[in-house]
C-alpha cells in the first residue's frame, strides 16, 4: 500500500489530524497504528509557528506532507506532520501508536518496559520507532518515515475529540485531539466530546503490544 500523498495534507489541520487516525507509521523496520493525535496551527499560542516564520519553524511554514521533529524539553524527539499550503504554519501531533510490525526492534530501542507502553505517548514512539531529529523535513510520501492509509479493521474508527493535554496555552481548543474510543480510558480523555461514529471493532495486536493510555 502507497504512502499517503501530499495533497492528504493539504487541508485544514483539524481534518487531517481526526483522518491520520488509523493510519500507519513505518520507520526503520518498525510500525503502528495511530490512535491518537494533536492539531496546531500558527493562529494560536500553543503553535510553535505562533512566532513566525524563524530557523525552528521553517519546516512548519513549509511544504505539506513533510515530517516536523523537534527536540521537547531536551529530552524527547516529538514527531508531528506537516499540513495545510506552504507559508501557514500547521501540524499534526502524533500522540500515540498502536504497535503492529518490528516489536522486537521496539523492545531494543525502549528498553525494560511493558509492551503496552511501547508507543504510548509522542516521546515514547519516537524511541520505538527510531525517529531522531535527523528525520526534521523529511518527505512523508517517499522519506524514511511513511505514513500510509487506513488498513483492514481500521477503515472506520470510531474517533473521539477533545482538549490537548500537557500544554498551558490555548488549552480550550476542544476538537484539537483526536483519539480512537475504544482505545482510550476515562481518566485520560476527560474532556471529551464524542462525535458522529461507525461501527469499530478493536484490532487484536502482536504479542500482546496492545496499548494503554496514561499520562
Amino acid at each position: 500500500m502507497k504512502a499517503l500523498p501530499a495533497d492528504f495534507y493539504d487541508r485544514p489541520v483539524l481534518e487531517v489530524a481526526r483522518d491520520l487516525i488509523g493510519c500507519t507509521v513505518e520507520h526503520r523496520g518498525a510500525a503502528g497504528v495511530i490512535v491518537e493525535t494533536e492539531a496546531y496551527h500558527e493562529s494560536e499560542p500553543a503553535c510553535h509557528a505562533f512566532v513566525g516564520l524563524t530557523p525552528r519553524t521553517s519546516t512548519l511554514f513549509g511544504e505539506p506532507g513533510r515530517a516536523y521533529v523537534y527536540l521537547s524539553y531536551g529530552i524527547h524527539a516529538l514527531f508531528n506532520a506537516v499540513c495545510e499550503p506552504e507559508g501557514v504554519g500547521a501540524a499534526v501531533l502524533v500522540r500515540a501508536l498502536a504497535p503492529t510490525v518490528g516489536i522486537a526492534a521496539m523492545r531494543s530501542r525502549r528498553g525494560q518496559v511493558r509492551d503496552h507502553d511501547l508507543c504510548s505517548g509522542p516521546g515514547k514512539l519516537t524511541q520505538a520507532l527510531g525517529i531522531s531529529l535527523a528525520a526534521n523535513g523529511a518527505d512523508l510520501s517517499d522519506g524514511e518515515i511513511r505514513i500510509r492509509p487506513r488498513g483492514e479493521g481500521w477503515l472506520e474508527p470510531a474517533v473521539v475529540e477533545g482538549a490537548r493535554i500537557g500544554i498551558t496555552r490555548a488549552v480550550d481548543l476542544r476538537r484539537a485531539r483526536s483519539g480512537v474510543h475504544a482505545l482510550l480510558t476515562p481518566r485520560r480523555w476527560c474532556a471529551h466530546r464524542e462525535v458522529p461514529t461507525r461501527r469499530h471493532t478493536t484490532p487484536k495486536f502482536p504479542d500482546g503490544a496492545s496499548p494503554r493510555w496514561g499520562r
